[in-house]
């Protein structure tokens, strides 16, 4: 099975939707961490 970054990122998306509902605090972290993979991913294709 092959997984691309185009099928990482909405996983990662929900799972972040559902830890800020679980704990609204998490908020900031969630979203900073969120913003960090997104960038990773998207920039990885040209640091390759």
């Amino acid at each position: 099975m092959y997984i691309d970054f185009n099928t990482i990122q909405p996983l990662v998306a929900l799972i972040a939707g559902i830890l800020i509902l679980i704990s609204p605090r998490l908020l900031n972290y969630v979203v900073a961490a969120y913003l960090i993979f997104v960038g990773v991913t998207g920039l990885l294709p040209y640091l390759g």
